[in-house]
């Protein structure tokens, strides 16, 4: 099954040249935990909760002047649209990262997250565990 299923269209952007103040905005506005930082439409890193804790908040900056370039994580992990949740799942978990933009020509198509991966199994094994139920009780041999 296809990454794109699950992949957040159209993913949160933001510019190399934005400030950290800037970031923040866009993320509590558009309500993201991960914004793609881009270039001309061409993805040079992520900037995340985590890089304002431990590169702003602790590296004591100024978020209003200290630009995201300066402080995104990069480079980046990327999956292409017709991989499946599987392999993006392996790879995030191979590389421990929780935000995997999802690449094709050098486009971002969209951004998958692990909370979401893990919810989309929940909710496939869900309905593996009702379908056997189901299939189970109707040959009389649940109960």
């Amino acid at each position: 099954m296809s990454v794109m299923r699950i992949a957040r269209r159209p993913p949160v952007t933001i510019s190399v040249g934005a400030t950290v103040a800037d970031g923040i905005r866009t993320m509590r506005d558009r309500r993201a935990g991960v914004l793609l930082v881009t270039d001309g439409g061409r993805l040079m890193g992520t900037f995340t909760e985590r890089d304002v804790r431990e590169r702003v908040v602790l590296g004591k900056r100024d978020p209003e002047t200290t630009s995201i370039h300066e402080v995104m994580t990069a480079p980046v992990w990327t999956i292409g649209p017709d991989q499946t949740v599987d392999d993006a799942l392996g790879l995030m978990l191979e590389h421990r990262i929780r935000h995997l933009p999802v690449v094709e020509d050098g486009r971002v198509e969209g951004v998958v997250s692990l909370r979401y991966m893990l919810r989309d199994k929940a909710e496939g094994l869900v309905a593996r565990l009702d379908s056997l139920s189901a299939y189970l009780s109707a040959d009389g041999i649940g109960g």
